[in-house]
């Protein structure tokens, strides 16, 4: 009687396990037939990159981003902004400006701090270097300053998280550095030292900035 009572109990159980994976697999053939793939849960690539823990501004700069998200989304969903304009606009637009912009005036600054400050180069407008460098700079900053913004909104339309990746890391960074840069200009004066920082500090924001844009290549590609 024991053995018969195992016996049925082992042929309920195989039936059991035989209902439960057909109704998976006819789960699984709904979802594709209504176009809707099983979800696959995972952390974002661009997470793994960041190297500041930037957690404390978050809220506060995620408030700020979701005033203008609405807009970029409305414009998104009504056509009047391309999906590539979107996801690509931001880097076109900031790299002109760090290799345009950033570029010639670093020139310009080393020309001025060789001793050839009183030269007018060729793509200097009829400005010597030493006049064109602040100004040059200074419009890079500005451009720097807004780009930044309309690029942490670009990733909250496109859905993804702002302040998590190794491109938000070295913006802080790069604009950070340019701040510093623009009041030591400011301040300098005639110090062979601060000039002597103010040249050297400047070629490594550049290079932090082109850092930057890199990364942002990176995270363009991770969605």
């Amino acid at each position: 009687f024991v053995c018969c009572s195992d016996k049925s109990q082992s042929a309920m159980s195989l039936v059991h396990l035989m209902a439960a994976c057909a109704s998976s697999a006819f789960s699984s053939v709904g979802s594709l037939h209504s176009g809707v793939a099983p979800r696959v849960a995972s952390s974002p690539v661009m997470n793994a990159g960041a190297f500041l823990a930037l957690d404390a501004m978050e809220p506060a700069v995620s408030s700020y981003v979701s005033i203008w998200t609405p807009l970029f989304v409305s414009a998104k969903d009504a056509g009047l902004a391309p999906d590539v304009l979107l996801h690509w606009g931001h880097g076109a637009a900031m790299a002109t400006v760090l290799f345009a912009m950033g570029g010639y005036g670093a020139f310009l600054g080393w020309q001025t701090r060789v001793g050839n400050g009183a030269t007018v180069y060729p793509l200097s407008l009829g400005e010597a270097a030493r006049e064109l460098h602040p100004k040059l700079m200074g419009a890079a900053l500005f451009f720097f300053l807004l780009g930044g913004q309309g690029g942490l909104v670009l990733l909250a339309t496109a859905g993804e998280p702002i302040l998590q990746s190794a491109h938000s890391s070295t913006a802080l960074i790069g604009i950070t550095a340019l701040l510093a840069q623009a009041g030591l200009g400011a301040t300098m004066g005639d110090s062979e030292a601060g000039r002597t920082v103010h040249a050297f500090l400047g070629s490594a924001t550049l290079l932090a900035l082109c850092a930057h844009a890199f990364y942002g290549l990176q995270l363009g590609f991770s969605f």
